[in-house]
């Protein structure tokens, strides 16, 4: 068994006194392991560094084994985000995020949002709704999609406040005013063409709401808590956000 895909590092570990097991997620095949020969070489470990994006040849005698990954260099990343704890928290949680997904299962769409995210997770400012919306991203390929695209109560597609935490789906200010306090907020820059920045508050609203549903459908039912990443990430996005207020405060 053979094949050549193109891919960006999720993390490895060691195995053996000189090799280490290459976690990667690929265009057409998933989120995929291998073993490398020497990854741990100085050659080698610079390649094999979160976020880089490589080449891959993966070859194995039968489909279901290990298999063994020869990785090459397209993009090197790793070196840019380990320079933002931002970014360090940012790609980490999103590789948890993907763990949740069975195993080579082919996931184009996530494997290009992964990679336009990456292009940007240094820049703080972008990255909290970057990584929100790969939050939604994943709730809907593990079936738990939210309906954002309209009010569930009356069809409209105006002024959308809320997320009624029964159903997922949208519900306008207007409709939803009697049970706001029951209610998740709809930031607007997560419905779809608004073409909004997210402050600091809609932010934290963001990660509010996904991480209910993440909680509801799939850390509670599989008995797993929150990674550990996605707390440091939301810390590392409050003292830039802390930084840059008090920048703003002085100059003001």
């Amino acid at each position: 068994m053979e094949w050549r895909d193109e891919g960006i590092v999720l993390g490895t570990r060691r195995h053996g006194e000189t090799s280490a097991i290459l976690e990667v997620m690929t265009r057409t095949h998933g989120r995929h392991l291998g073993l490398v020969r020497g990854g741990r070489s100085r050659k080698q470990q610079p390649v094999l560094q979160p976020g880089n994006r490589v080449d891959l040849l993966w070859r194995a005698r039968l489909d279901e084994h290990l298999g063994i990954f020869q990785a090459e260099a397209i993009e090197m990343n790793a070196a840019r985000l380990m320079d933002s704890a931002v970014a360090v928290y940012g790609l980490q949680t999103m590789a948890a995020h993907l763990r949740l997904l069975p195993e080579r299962d082919a996931h184009g769409g996530l494997y290009e949002a992964l990679a336009v995210m990456i292009s940007h997770l240094d820049d703080a400012d972008t990255a909290g709704e970057l990584v929100a919306r790969f939050e939604l991203l994943i709730l809907d390929e593990l079936g738990f999609g939210l309906d954002l695209s309209q009010c569930a109560a009356t069809g409209s597609r105006q002024d959308l406040a809320y997320v009624s935490p029964k159903s997922g789906r949208a519900v306008s200010r207007e409709a939803g005013a009697a049970w706001h306090d029951k209610m998740l907020k709809l930031p607007a820059f997560l419905q779809r063409g608004s073409g909004l920045r997210a402050d600091a508050a809609a932010v934290e609203d963001a990660f509010r709401l996904s991480g209910f549903f993440f909680t509801r459908h799939v850390y509670e039912p599989r008995g797993l808590e929150p990674p550990d990443a996605r707390a440091g990430f939301l810390a590392a996005l409050r003292r830039h956000h802390a930084a840059v207020k008090a920048v703003v405060g002085e100059a003001g």
